[in-house]
């Protein structure tokens, strides 16, 4: 039987992907002409080009197929034209999940994001069942993958065989991008990274996330939700485990959320002017103020998952980073992929 999965260029769809072959499955993917395939370009994969807008080809991409694993999403905390995101995460979740249901797929495993679940509520740390509201979610991509879950439910009410997975801070090798996530990593690894802010993650291996998709598509209830999370961190904290994993200097010093915010405004206009990403997220400072530390037992309890350790993840993360050419060498030279980053 075949199994697609969408996103399978970008960070978390390309380890399930590699799961999926790995386990002996038919793996087909959809992914757009201009998508950089490196992650996979290893993989023994069915490719059919196309996007998620494009009825007809997510009609030709979900054709024969047993399960469908929708891993795609537009995952940029800034973007000169929010409404993309949404065009790519709400429309093309609900777009897909028409087309599949018409497809008589058996098993759609949906990829949201711990974004949706995780808001401070008290002493008790957020769950599966924890209420939000669209006003809770802060930014373009948090509010977008609210949504775009709520399409998911929505259509596992309908009947259609949906589970919905909720990631939540993945490291490892394959980020190519690199994510948002990757991009602390890689920032720490080359110095860029003077000082910190208060606030806190659920980190887990991204290889576990890949796994924890499998046992969803075979164990998951439908309709439900399920924290494929690992371990509740501080940044700081995570931030000492990669000097030791490095050699690199700590991060001492903690900058006020208030100076970051003003520091986010300043980087937003040089962006503009050199034309490039910011690099320090106005969406992501305010995200910060917040620690989006969650309960993951209800994945242990009903799927058995289970995650590995975080330092693991972040040494093989190190490394991988290291090898293709992200990080300065020694003599202050920076590789081809380095300066990209």
């Amino acid at each position: 039987m075949t199994s697609l999965v969408t996103g399978a260029s970008g960070f978390v769809g390309s380890h399930v992907a590699r799961m999926l072959v790995e386990r002996g499955e038919e793996v087909r993917v959809l992914v757009r002409p201009q998508s950089n395939l490196k992650a996979i370009e290893d993989l023994p994969l069915e490719k059919v080009y196309g996007d998620l807008r494009d009825a007809e080809s997510i009609r030709r991409a979900v054709g024969g197929v047993r399960r469908v694993f929708h891993v795609a999403a537009d995952y940029r905390l800034e973007a000169p034209h929010p409404q993309e995101i949404y065009d790519a995460n709400v429309a093309g979740t609900r777009n897909l999940l028409e087309a599949a249901s018409k497809a008589r797929v058996e098993r759609i495993v949906v990829t949201s994001s711990v974004a949706t679940i995780a808001v401070e509520r008290g002493n008790a740390l957020p769950n599966e069942s924890t209420e939000t509201q669209l006003e809770e979610m802060i930014g373009h991509y948090k509010r977008s993958k609210f949504l775009a879950e709520k399409e998911a439910l929505k259509a596992a009410r309908a009947g259609i065989p949906v589970v919905v997975v909720n990631p939540t801070t993945p490291v490892g090798p394959g980020d190519w991008k690199p994510t948002p996530t990757g991009r602390i990593i890689v920032d720490f690894l080359n110095g860029r990274m003077p000082a910190y802010v208060e606030t806190g993650l659920n980190w887990v291996p991204v290889e576990d996330v890949a796994a924890g998709h499998w046992t969803a598509a075979e164990r998951g209830q439908i309709g439900e939700r399920y924290i494929l999370g690992g371990r509740n961190l501080r940044l700081k904290d995570v931030l000492d485990i990669l000097a030791r994993i490095s050699g690199r200097p700590r991060t001492r010093v903690r900058l006020p959320h208030a100076v970051a915010m003003a520091a986010g405004y300043a980087d937003r206009v040089f962006s503009r002017i050199l034309s490039r990403p910011p690099r320090i997220p106005i969406e992501g400072v305010r995200m910060a103020r917040h620690k989006m530390f969650v309960d993951c037992s209800k994945a242990a309890e009903e799927l058995g998952f289970s995650a590995g350790s975080v330092e693991s993840a972040l040494e093989r993360a190190v490394n991988w980073y290291r090898q293709n050419g992200y990080c300065v060498t020694n003599n202050g030279a920076t590789g081809l992929m380095g300066k990209a980053a």
